[in-house]
C-alpha cells in the first residue's frame, strides 16, 4: 500500500527529524573512520556497502534506529483508511496511550480528566442507595470536528470523573472560558507524538497575548459601530427605542455576544434529507426556559449550539437560532426573527425568504409552517383581508449568520409589514463587513466553532418494545387497582402501526397519508355490535411512567384504559422515531373495543 505523495513527505520529515535528535550522522562517521582504518591495515581492497552495514549493525546502530522509529501497526480489522480522523475515545481508566492508536504522520492531543473537586451545588447531596437512581455528572467535549463525552458518574462534591480522550490539533483550533465556573476539573494533556522541539512558554504567551488583543479590537470597533448604528435608528423614529431590535445576547458563559454569531451554515449530512425534516428534529428537542433565581421577568440567555445539543433542550432562541442554521445549510435564505406573540410576549421564530418574495414564518418549538400574507390597512372596508394564521404579534428585526435588519416601518405588527429587505426605508441593515469582522469563522477566538450532528444512538425497534411492554404493565396494574381484568388484542394492537407512521409523516411533510387504509383496516377487525374507541398521543421522551400519567390526565385517554363493558379488549402500540442527537419522537395509541349494550 503506497502512501499518497504529501503523506510521504511528512513521513520522510519525520524520520529526518528523528535521526538529527539522536545525532545519527555522527556517530555512523565515528564508525565508518574506524572500519577504514581496520581495512587499510588489512588490504588495500575498498570497502563495499555491504560491509558498511554489517559495521553498523555490529555496533547496534541499526536497532537504535529502528527502536526509535517503530510505529506499530494498526491490526487488520481495526486499520482506516488515510483520509479518516484519528480520534479516538479511551472508555477505560485514565492509561498510557498505546501507539497502535496513534497515527505517526499526524499530531494529536491526548486529554485524561484525572477527576473533579469544588463542584459546590452538590456538597450535601446524599449517598444513594442500592438500586436507587440517582443523578450523573456527564462531561462532553466538542473539538473542531470532533465530539466526545464520558462515562455517567454520580453527582458528587468531588465527581470521579476518570476518562481520556484522543484529539487530532489543527492549527486554528479556538476555545472559550465561562464566567461562572461550576466545578474544577483535574485534566492531563499531552502531545503525540512528541514534538522535537518544544516551544518555550515565552513563545507560547506572546502568541495568545496577540490572539487576545486582536480578538479584543475588532469587538471593540464592532461595539463602536453598533452603537452609532443604534443612535441613527432611533433618529429615524423614538418609538423605535421600544421595539425588540436584539444586537448581542448573553450565552450560557455570561458572555455577550453578537446574536449573529449564534447562527452558521450548518449541514446535517445524510442524518436530514429536508428542510421540514429538519425543522422536526429541531421540534422534537426539548423545551426549557433559562431558569432564574428569585422572581422577576424571564431570564434570557441563548445557548451556544454544542450546549444545547448536549443538554437536548433549551429556550425558544436555541430551537430558532438550530433551525436557522439548518435551513442555511439546505441553500434557503433564511432568518431569525426576534418579536412578541401572544399577550405581547418575547418570542423568537425563524423566516424564510423565497426568490419570487414568498415570505415564510416557521415556528422552531412545533414544526408547524405560515405562510404570511400582509394586510393593507390603506384599502377599503369592503375588500377582503386575509386571515393571520400564524400566532406572532410584532417584529422588531430580523438576522441570520451575516446579515442583521431592524424593522423601521410605522408599524411593527407582522400583518401589516413588508418584507423587502432590500428596501430601506422599511428594513434599516447592519454593515456586512461589519458583522463579518466579528462573526466570521476564525475571526474571534471567544467564538466557539460550531460542531457537527451526532447519528441517533437509539434503536427505534428495542425502545417502541420497551416502552409499549411497560405500559401494558402500567395498564394493568392500574385496571387491578380498580377491580377490572385486562384481556389484549396483540392483532388490534398492531393494527395500530399505520395510524402512528401517518402521524409522524404529517408532522414531518405536512402531508396526511395512510389514513383510509388505517380506517378499512379497523372496520374489518371490529365486530358487527362492537365499539371502537382510540387515543393517539405524542411525546419527546422515552419516560413510560410520565407518559403514562400524562395520559391518565385525558378524559378521553382515561375513559379508554378504564374501559367497562362486554367483551372489552385493550391495545396499545408505540413507535418511537429516532433523530439526530438521540432526539426521538414518541408516538403512542391507547385503543379498546368492547360489546356495545342497549
Amino acid at each position: 500500500m503506497s502512501l499518497p505523495v504529501e503523506k510521504a513527505s511528512e513521513l520522510k520529515q519525520i524520520v529526518r527529524n528523528q535521526l538529527t535528535q539522536m545525532n545519527i550522522h555522527e556517530r555512523i562517521r565515528g564508525i565508518l573512520s574506524e572500519s577504514f582504518q581496520d581495512e587499510q591495515g588489512r588490504s588495500s581492497q575498498g570497502l563495499s556497502e555491504a560491509d558498511l552495514v554489517k559495521a553498523l549493525q555490529r555496533r547496534g546502530i541499526v536497532d537504535d534506529v529502528m527502536k526509535e522509529l517503530s510505529f506499530l501497526t494498526v491490526p487488520d480489522k481495526e486499520a482506516t483508511s488515510s483520509s479518516k480522523p484519528a480520534t479516538h475515545f479511551v472508555d477505560k481508566e485514565p492509561r498510557e496511550l498505546k501507539k497502535t492508536n496513534i497515527d505517526p504522520t499526524r499530531r494529536n492531543l491526548y486529554l485524561q480528566v484525572l477527576g473533579g473537586r469544588a463542584f459546590l451545588e452538590h456538597l450535601q447531596e446524599p449517598q444513594p442507595l442500592p438500586g436507587q437512581v440517582c443523578s450523573t455528572f456527564k462531561l462532553y467535549l466538542h473539538f473542531r470536528n470532533q465530539r466526545f463525552h464520558s462515562k455517567p458518574v454520580p453527582c458528587a462534591c468531588e465527581p470521579d470523573l476518570q476518562d481520556g480522550f484522543l484529539l487530532e490539533v489543527h492549527k486554528d483550533s479556538l476555545g472559550t472560558e465561562s464566567k461562572v465556573p461550576v466545578g474544577i476539573l483535574n485534566l492531563k494533556l499531552e502531545i503525540y507524538p512528541h514534538l522535537m522541539q518544544p516551544l518555550s512558554q515565552e513563545v507560547v504567551d506572546t502568541q495568545l497575548t496577540l490572539e487576545r488583543q486582536k480578538s479584543a479590537e475588532k469587538e471593540r470597533l464592532y461595539l463602536i459601530y453598533a452603537k452609532q448604528w443604534w443612535r441613527e435608528y432611533l433618529q429615524i423614529r423614538p418609538s423605535h427605542n421600544t421595539r425588540l431590535v436584539k444586537i448581542f445576547a448573553q450565552d450560557e458563559n455570561g458572555i455577550n455576544r453578537p446574536v449573529c454569531s449564534y447562527i452558521k451554515p450548518l449541514r446535517a449530512g445524510r442524518l436530514l434529507d429536508t428542510p421540514r425534516q429538519a425543522a422536526r428534529f429541531v421540534n422534537v428537542l426539548g423545551y426549557e426556559r433559562a431558569t432564574t433565581v428569585g422572581g422577576g421577568s424571564k431570564q434570557e440567555q441563548w445557548c451556544t449550539l454544542l450546549s444545547f445539543l448536549c443538554k437536548g433542550k433549551g429556550d425558544c432562541e436555541d430551537h430558532a437560532t438550530l433551525l436557522c442554521s439548518l435551513l442555511l445549510g439546505f441553500g434557503l435564505d433564511a432568518y431569525v426573527c426576534v418579536g412578541t406573540k401572544a399577550r405581547r410576549v418575547p418570542h423568537t421564530w425563524v423566516m424564510t425568504y423565497g426568490t419570487s418574495g414568498n415570505v415564510v414564518f416557521w415556528e422552531s418549538l412545533t414544526g408547524c409552517r405560515y405562510v404570511h400574507q400582509p394586510v393593507n390597512p390603506d384599502d377599503p372596508p369592503l375588500v377582503e383581508q386575509p386571515k393571520r394564521a400564524y400566532p406572532y404579534c410584532s417584529i422588531g428585526c430580523l438576522f441570520n449568520h451575516q446579515s442583521f435588519y431592524a424593522n423601521c416601518q410605522p408599524s411593527d405588527t407582522v400583518e401589516l409589514c413588508h418584507f423587502d429587505l432590500n428596501d430601506e426605508s422599511k428594513w434599516k441593515p447592519m454593515s456586512t463587513e461589519a458583522i463579518r469582522s466579528v462573526c466570521a469563522p476564525g475571526s474571534s477566538i471567544s467564538l466557539p466553532p460550531f460542531p457537527p450532528l451526532c447519528a441517533p444512538m437509539i434503536d427505534a425497534a428495542v425502545a417502541s418494545n420497551e416502552i409499549e411492554l411497560a405500559l401494558r404493565g402500567l395498564i394493568s396494574e392500574h385496571r387491578k387497582d380498580l377491580g377490572l381484568n385486562t384481556v389484549w388484542d396483540d392483532n388490534l394492537s398492531y393494527l395500530l402501526s399505520p395510524a402512528l407512521a401517518a402521524y409522524e409523516i404529517e408532522r414531518t411533510t405536512g402531508v396526511s397519508a395512510g389514513n383510509e387504509e388505517f380506517q378499512d383496516a379497523i372496520k374489518r377487525a371490529v365486530p358487527d355490535g362492537h365499539t371502537f374507541k382510540g387515543f393517539p398521543i405524542h411525546f419527546v421522551h422515552q419516560n413510560p411512567r410520565r407518559a403514562f400519567a400524562t395520559c391518565l390526565r385525558s378524559p378521553f385517554c382515561e375513559e379508554i384504559i378504564c374501559c367497562r363493558g362486554d367483551q372489552v379488549r385493550l391495545a396499545v402500540r408505540v413507535r418511537v422515531y429516532p433523530y439526530p442527537e438521540s432526539a426521538c419522537a414518541v408516538w403512542i395509541m391507547f385503543a379498546c373495543k368492547y360489546r356495545s349494550v342497549l
